[in-house]
């Protein structure tokens, strides 16, 4: 019987990372717009058909988060996109979050909602082949932020999504993102992030919910990007590492790190320094979006001719980002 350790371990070891592919169909609607492709449910489809049946993915991408429209929809040849990963080789999941909202009382903050009725859809989205699910919350450093009342109904929210994902069955991909708007420092960043973790570990452990049975997908700790000082490549990984060894238990099987809006190259450059900072309890990998498969998506631009070169443009992402670790 395949358990929870068991698939987060699988998502997180041999060199590989997971694929962010769960834009709304807003955000989605608007990055194609953005390459001159109409908004299309099916040009959508068809988009993400191109990520997943990119040849040999499954050599560097373990798992695919998609979004529910995705999860229902079937390729060309009819299979379900979930079915057509299986036979990859490669973990569906899900995204069972429904977005953050402005938080009552708190001016610029955000808290993430999709609680309510989580618990049937987890056993839906099980019966549609998903085994792993993502939620994410986001926190914004700058004038006075973030508040404590921000902090803790984030990571509540983290916490109680995780518990009901390991009661039906998916493992909680469990993201806190302190987000890099803004011209805060590295130290500031570090300040943020290494309060967040503490406040989640603190809030799991009262869920009781499985370290062994999810994945952390934390922020890298950089400068915000306003910032005038940005730290080298060096400094950001040993920051980043540093911050998570006084505060990730090294129960968690593995961190796949979001990239946050760096540029595909930067991420990766970074990810691969965090390699060199000594013996980790915990797998460091990826969990990328925008920093996979932008370069696809400017290459395809709907056209069918240029398919193979899109996928081409994402197989080399994903493998750089494999060599990295």
């Amino acid at each position: 019987m395949t358990t929870l350790n068991d698939i987060a371990h699988r998502m997180v070891s041999d060199r590989r990372g997971v694929l962010a592919a769960d834009e709304s169909i807003s955000t989605m609607s608007s990055r194609l717009e953005g390459v001159g492709v109409a908004p299309t449910d099916e040009n959508r489809r068809t988009y993400r058909e191109l990520i997943v049946t990119t040849p040999d993915l499954a050599d560097s991408i373990s798992g695919i988060i998609l979004a529910d429209d995705t999860l229902r929809q079937e390729l060309s040849d009819g299979r379900t996109f979930p079915a057509a990963l299986a036979d990859m080789g490669i973990l569906a999941g899900i995204k069972v979050d429904t977005g953050a909202k402005p938080l009552a009382g708190a001016d610029g903050e955000k808290v993430t909602e999709g609680l309510d009725g989580l618990r049937d859809r987890v056993a839906e989205y099980v019966g549609l082949g998903a085994t792993f699910a993502k939620w994410r919350a986001v926190i914004t450093i700058g004038g006075g932020r973030p508040t404590e009342r921000s902090i803790r109904a984030n990571v509540h929210g983290l916490a109680r999504y995780a518990g009901l994902c390991q009661e039906g069955g998916l493992v909680p991909i469990v993201e806190p993102e302190v987000l890099m708007d803004g011209d805060h420092t590295l130290a500031r960043c570090q300040q943020v992030t290494r309060v967040v973790l503490r406040a989640l570990f603190d809030e799991l452990a009262l869920m009781q919910v499985r370290l062994d049975g999810m994945v952390l997908k934390p922020n890298m700790v950089v400068a915000g990007k306003d910032c005038p000082q940005q730290p080298g490549i060096e400094e950001v990984a040993q920051t980043t590492v540093d911050t998570l060894r006084e505060t990730v238990p090294p129960e968690v099987p593995g961190i796949a790190f979001l990239s946050g809006g760096q540029s595909p190259e930067l991420a990766t450059r970074h990810l691969g320094a965090m390699q060199n900072c000594g013996p980790l309890p915990w797998e460091l990998t990826y969990s990328f979006g925008r920093a996979l498969v932008a370069p696809a998506l400017e290459t395809w631009r709907g056209d069918a001719s240029r398919w193979e070169d899109a996928q081409r443009a994402l197989s080399d992402r994903a493998v750089a980002n494999a060599a990295a670790r």
